[in-house]
This record gives C-alpha cells, sequence and structure tokens, in this order.
C-alpha cells in the first residue's frame, strides 16, 4: 500500500500531529472516551434521531433526479419529495432509528440511483469499557492514500459504539534493520487517529522482515527487540497485541504449532518487557481450533504467555459452542476473544460496486445478532466482527464490510449500532432453551444498555436476545419462525428489534431471524431456567525468559487439513534419519545456567544427544545440534508429543513439544 498522500494530520486532545515522530514511552496522548456524535458533514449519511436527515445525490443521477423516495429494510415506503433543478442533495426531515435505501427517479419516473443512510439511537453516555462488541478495522491496510477516508472509518465505528477496533502493521515497514526503526509511519497517525475517536487498538502483524529470519526460522531475539519496543512506541494508544495472525494457514506462514508457541512466549516477554500492563493475546489460528492444535499449545505450555486468548471463527452460529471446545480449553481459563468472526456471503454479481442483492443485506443484518449472542455464551468476552469497510475476497466475489464502497450504511452496520447500544458492557447470564423449539435461540445478559434509565446512576439491566433459525445456508435463511412467551412473573420493561427499533414493552409472541432485544429489570432473568455457560478451568503457570525452538528442515514439513482448517506437521518416512537443531534463547538481563532433556519418545525412536548442560548470555542464545532416527517398522503415535524441557533455576522452567505424524500415502496409480 502506498504511503499516505498527505502532510499533516492531527486529532484533538494533545496527540502529536501527522509529521511529527511520537515519542516512545507513551508520549503520544492515550485514548480519551466520550460521548460520540456525528461530524456536521454526517459521514456515510449516518445521523442520530433528531436530527434533519439531508442524503447527497449520488454523482450519477445528478441533473437528471427530479424526486426522492425513501424505503426502510421492507422496502416499505416511509418518505418522498421532490428534486428542484439543480438540487445535490435530498432533504428527507426526521426519520426514526433504523436503516433507508434513498431511491432518486429521473423524468420518467426510473430509478437513476440510489444511496443508503442510517438514523442510530443518540448515546447518552460513553460506551463502557468492559463491551464486548467490538469491530475488526483493518485500517492501516484499508486500500486508499486518503487518511481522511481512514478517519472516517474510524469515527462510523464509535458511532456504532464499539469498544475495540482491531488494525494490523507490517514489521517490515516499522523496523528496516536490526538497529533502523522509522520514526514517522502511517501506523502511529492511525494510532493517534483512533486514539482520538476514543477506541481501544488491538493491533496484530503477520509478516517478518528478511533480515530477522536465520535460514528457514525467525531469530526469536529479534522477535522479542520488536515487540518491546512496539510495546514502548505505542504504549496508551494500543492497549492490546496479537503477535501473528493464523499463522497454521499457508498464506500466513504454514508454520507448526511448536513454531507458533515458541513464537508467541517470545513475543510475549517482549511486549510485557516493553510495557507491563499491555494485554499479549495468543495469536489466532486460522480455521477451527481443532483439538489437535489445542493439544499442541497445551502440550507446550503456553498458556502462561498469554492474557487472552484469541480465536477466529468462520462458521455458522449454532456451531460456535460446539466448535469452541478445544479453544476453551487452550485459553486455560483466561478471556476468549473472537477477533474475527463472519460467514462470508456472495455479492450481487450484477452489482457494480460489490453490494449485496438486498434479500442477502438484510439476511446479513439479521446473521449480526446471532453471531455476537452466540459468541458471547459459547465463552468469549470480545467479539470482533470482520469486517467494517468494504472488502472483497474469494477473487472478488465475496463481500464482508458492514459498509458500502463508498461508506454508507448496509443494514448490518445499523445491526451493530443496536448491539453496540443494548448489549453495551454485556455478560452473559447463559442461555434459555426452548421446549419443543430446537431452533430457537434465547441468550440472556448483564448489560448496561444505552437510553434505558437515567443517564447517571445504576442503569444495569437483564436483556434477553431472541431469535429462530434453521441450520441453513444463506439462501435458506429467513424463512423460519417458533411461538414462544416468557413466564408469568418475568418483567419487562421495553422491546427493540433487530435494528434498534423501539417495539414498545409488548413482547412479539413469535421468534423469526430478525433478533429482539427484550430488556427487563435486573435479576428477571433469573427466573429463567438458564444453561451456564460454559467455561475451562484455570490452569497456573508462570513464564519463563527462557525460549526453546525447533529448527526441523522444511522440507520435512507437510500440509494436512481437518475440515477447512489447515495444519502444517512434521512428516518422516519410516527408517528415516534427519539432522535438526534445539536453540535456547535467554531473554532475560542475567545470565542462565541449566539443563535440556529430551524425553517421551515413540517406541523404538531415538535422539541423539537427548541431554545438555548449558549456560547462556543474557539476549543471546544456544543452538544444539542433534539427529533423530525413526525405526523402519513405520511405528507412530500421533497422540504422543516428543518434549524437551529446560530447567533454569530462577529463570523457570523451559518446554518445547512437538509431534511427527507418518507420511500421507500416494494417490492410487502414483
Amino acid at each position: 500500500m502506498g504511503a499516505i498522500a498527505i502532510a499533516m494530520f492531527a486529532v484533538t486532545g494533545g496527540v502529536a500531529a501527522f509529521g511529527q515522530a511520537p515519542a516512545a514511552g507513551g508520549d503520544a496522548a492515550v485514548y480519551q472516551r466520550t460521548i460520540h456524535a456525528p461530524k456536521a458533514r454526517h459521514v456515510g449519511n449516518v445521523y442520530y434521531a433528531g436530527e434533519d436527515v439531508i442524503v447527497p445525490v449520488p454523482d450519477a443521477c445528478q441533473g437528471r433526479a427530479v424526486r426522492w423516495a425513501a424505503l426502510d429494510d421492507a422496502l416499505t415506503l416511509v418518505g418522498e419529495g421532490a428534486l428542484d433543478g439543480g438540487a445535490t442533495s435530498a432533504g428527507l426531515g426526521g426519520l426514526g432509528v433504523g436503516w433507508y435505501r434513498i431511491e432518486f427517479m429521473d423524468a420518467r419516473d426510473a430509478v437513476a440511483g440510489f444511496a443508503t443512510a442510517a438514523v442510530l439511537a443518540p448515546p447518552t453516555r460513553p460506551v463502557p469499557d468492559d463491551s464486548p462488541v467490538c469491530v475488526d478495522g483493518a485500517l492501516s491496510w484499508y486500500r486508499t492514500d486518503d487518511f481522511a477516508v481512514r478517519h472516517d472509518l474510524a469515527h462510523l465505528g464509535a458511532l456504532a459504539g464499539i469498544n475495540w477496533i482491531r488494525d494490523r502493521i507490517h514489521w517490515r515497514e516499522v523496523q528496516t534493520a536490526p538497529d533502523t526503526f522509522v520514526a514517522d509511519t502511517k501506523y502511529d497517525a492511525v494510532a493517534d487517529m483512533e486514539a482520538g475517536e476514543g477506541l481501544k487498538v488491538l493491533q496484530v502483524f503477520h509478516t517478518t522482515p528478511t533480515w530477522a529470519v536465520d535460514g528457514e526460522y525467525t531469530n526469536l531475539l529479534h522477535l522479542y527487540a520488536f515487540c518491546k519496543a512496539m510495546a514502548a512506541r505505542f504504549r496508551g494508544r494500543v492497549q492490546a497485541w496479537e503477535p501473528w495472525n493464523e499463522g497454521n494457514a499457508g498464506n500466513f506462514g504454514g508454520r507448526t504449532i511448536d513454531d507458533l508457541c515458541a513464537h508467541q512466549k517470545a513475543a510475549y516477554l517482549g511486549f510485557k518487557a516493553g510495557d507491563p500492563g499491555l494485554t499479549v493475546c495468543w495469536n489466532p489460528l486460522g480455521g477451527i481450533n481443532t483439538a489437535a492444535l489445542a493439544r499442541g499449545i497445551l502440550e507446550n505450555e503456553t498458556w502462561p504467555y498469554y492474557d487472552v486468548y484469541s480465536i477466529h471463527s468462520y462458521d455458522w452460529p449454532h456451531d460456535y459452542e460446539r466448535l469452541w471446545a478445544p479453544a476453551r480449553d487452550a485459553a486455560s481459563g483466561r478471556p476468549i476473544w473472537v477477533t474475527e468472526c463472519d460467514r462470508g456471503m456472495k455479492a450481487d454479481p450484477d452489482s457494480p460496486c460489490g453490494d449485496y442483492t438486498h434479500a442477502d443485506a438484510v439476511r446479513k443484518a439479521e446473521f449480526m445478532a446471532h453471531s455476537y449472542a452466540t459468541s458471547l455464551f459459547a465463552g468469549s468476552s470480545r467479539h470482533f466482527h470482520f469486517i467494517l469497510g468494504y472488502y472483497m475476497e474469494g477473487e472478488h466475489t465475496v463481500q464482508f464490510g458492514l459498509l458500502r464502497q463508498d461508506l454508507t450504511p448496509r443494514p448490518s452496520y445499523v445491526a451493530l449500532a443496536a448491539l453496540g447500544r443494548l448489549l453495551a458492557g454485556a455478560e452473559c447470564l447463559g442461555r434459555w432453551p426452548l421446549a419443543d423449539q430446537p431452533d430457537a435461540h434465547v441468550y440472556a445478559f448483564r448489560a448496561t444498555p444505552d437510553g434505558i434509565g437515567p443517564p447517571a446512576g445504576d442503569v444495569a439491566r437483564d436483556v434477553l436476545v431472541a431469535w429462530t433459525e434453521q441450520r441453513v445456508d444463506w439462501e435458506g435463511r429467513g424463512a423460519a419462525h417458533a411461538e414462544w412467551a416468557l413466564p408469568d412473573g418475568v418483567a419487562v420493561e421495553s422491546v427493540f428489534d433487530y435494528l434498534g427499533r423501539p417495539l414498545g414493552a409488548e413482547v412479539p409472541s413469535e421468534l423469526r431471524s430478525a433478533a429482539v432485544f427484550v430488556v427487563l429489570p435486573p435479576g428477571e432473568a433469573g427466573k429463567l431456567p438458564l444453561q451456564a455457560v460454559p467455561a475451562a478451568a484455570y490452569r497456573q503457570g508462570e513464564p519463563s525468559r527462557v525460549v526453546l525452538q525447533l529448527e526441523m528442515p522444511r522440507s520435512s514439513v507437510a500440509l494436512r487439513r481437518e475440515g477447512w482448517t489447515q495444519a502444517h506437521e512434521y512428516t518422516l518416512a519410516p527408517g528415516s534419519e534427519t539432522a535438526f537443531s534445539l536453540c535456547a534463547y535467554n531473554l532475560g538481563d542475567e545470565p542462565v545456567k541449566g539443563t535440556i532433556s529430551v524425553t517421551n519418545l515413540p517406541a523404538g525412536w531415538e535422539i541423539a544427544p537427548d541431554h545438555w548442560d548449558i549456560a547462556i548470555e543474557p539476549m543471546t542464545r544456544q543452538r544444539l545440534s542433534a539427529r533423530m532416527g525413526i525405526p523402519a517398522s513405520g511405528v507412530y503415535d500421533e497422540a504422543c508429543w516428543i518434549r524437551a524441557a529446560g530447567d533454569f533455576g530462577s529463570a523457570g522452567h523451559a518446554t518445547l513439544a512437538f509431534r511427527v505424524v507418518p507420511p500421507d500415502p500416494p494417490e492410487p496409480g502414483k
């Protein structure tokens, strides 16, 4: 991506201007959360209720449009009017909370073009710091050289009531050599801008400069130094980091699970050295956290090296609880953040700008509540939808963005804002299974929904999110319905639909795919027979400043698939022998001495040597050479994890575990 095509950018609150290097150690401004309001120019045609909605006439209609018509998400006419000759905008007046399609007709009464707009409920208080409603923005990598577009995207995220935004960084663009950091980058400017919008930032990187690689593996000394420098440089502006992204997948490195665990440990130590208060997440895997991948994380005793366990999910919400079981185990009692989540949907092939058909756009908007609510029940505490801005994938056929190419909203953006408002500060209390309604979903939360109750004081409420949907793909969704009723004696304060529109205090008797939010006084959800949120026990452990890394020839690494999840595994033929190295890093400031022993070999396998007595100076490594022999009998045990255990006294206990699987059989006829 090209350099930012501006010379200067500044945000309020004393933030360093773009063009001035932010000082390491957090001298640049930290985020300050306030009540947001739309900018005077109303980016993306997003308004608050009570404002007069004015929508620019699209360029393609300029000089041809003679009247306009505003339609809601059901394509029901809610307003219309004439356009004077040469009019560049349409004044729609006051509209209620919701999403709108504004069509512009020419003199023949044919639709010459359309725009979209959103009306959101105005907030009465800042977004809580513990709110689970977040979004992946990738603003630093957004395909534009216009920095104002990135700022507009952040602004629209803030208006939707999100808590955290996820961003991206290129290591090689910030550090060009071991001792050379670029002081003034777009990443600094974007971090300042996100802070100015009151957003917490989760940052991720997944590229390694060539100079940081020795042979076929990352030199963890360079990784540690980079993470330490980034933690100090972005202190107060970036509150959490993921030190890699989907590294098990071929397009993000095709790394084995032991290598990802060693990477995680070095990165964690570096981040904490630069900012002890920083939240360090696990580097999320691509696809599903399979039982084998989760086992590898646990065998490597990685849980002391992450404060948060991150996962990604692109499956249907009804499968979250089941599919995330290995992730809950690997999390080891730490919070789980779902830092990418959606279900891919193809754009309308007849759309010149990657839009959905209207029916599909509504289905995606309905999906938003399904995804967030089910995620929080399945074990997460922060959920990041992928993605805020326009983004096409899959040979430019699958659309993910909540916003259109011109930043105007899809219905799913308004659905996000409803979640940001009504599930503000939410913690899942459990699930209410409805008898004889297997496709009905009712989840209960304790939250602080905005606009409910007084602006100050006790704002806690119980909130039910309820809908029904079949286990079908996009084309079959939206047709389900189910009867339901709250038990007698459950008090209701208010009800809202999936876009956050008020429905009074009467609970609808039928559930559809479009969720309803039922706001109850605090404690009322306790009258429901709730199933508990699944959770894993907390594993104790302390990080060691000694990190072990295996360097096996990359030629021995092969791709395996479990469903659509990729795993890269060591695979060696029966009767073969291979040389490898075990690297021991001292990422502390004192010399260490200790022993490393290799144990837990499958029957008949040999590693020589299998024991070392070593001393390592601070910020250095020792590369230990060994050979491994596989018996000709071809006895493999995929449940067997070979362990290298290091005892370094006060420097801690270091563990590395890996497995070797048999080669895939040759294809028939080859």
